[in-house]
């Protein structure tokens, strides 16, 4: 079987928090750390990489800001695209959804890699909205592979 159309890999959340502090949570590392990585080397910035480190897992990769639009986008390179949108729902909502592209390799490794990311990213978007609506840190990303290893996401 012959892939007709490049996979993307998506993930989608409705986060009962106001735009602003679910922007803001992607954005900047002191919030981010407490869902997903744990140390970033600064804020997301538009055309400057950060790296981004795992600690339980031994890894870290650097992330180009492609774009940024305060509370409605964020596009990144790592090393593939990856964008968010995040969409108001009334004052005290958001619906975010991300999306990544550009895998490579043959049909079937291009399919394995969307599939590791779609898992990923709706661990990442979960993790998220557990932490912003009831302060908890979940341990989604950190329980995923607990003996180390793994994607980093």
């Amino acid at each position: 079987m012959t892939l007709t159309t490049p996979p993307i890999a998506r993930a989608t959340m409705l986060i009962r928090r106001p735009i602003k502090e679910v922007f803001n949570a992607f954005v900047d590392p002191d919030v981010t750390t407490k869902f997903w990585f744990s140390r970033s080397s600064g804020r997301l910035f538009p055309g400057e990489t950060v790296t981004w480190y795992w600690h339980h897992y031994g890894v870290s990769c650097d992330v180009l800001v492609k774009a940024l639009e305060t509370n409605k986008r964020i596009a990144i390179e790592w090393p593939t695209p990856v964008e968010w949108i995040f969409t108001p729902r009334g004052d005290d909502a958001t619906f975010v959804s991300i999306a990544a592209s550009g895998f490579t390799g043959t049909d079937d490794e291009q399919v394995a890699q969307a599939l590791d990311s779609t898992e990923g990213f709706n661990l990442v978007i979960s993790a998220c909205k557990v932490f912003l609506e009831h302060g908890i840190d979940s341990r989604l990303v950190t329980d995923k592979n607990p003996d180390g290893g793994g994607s980093g996401i």
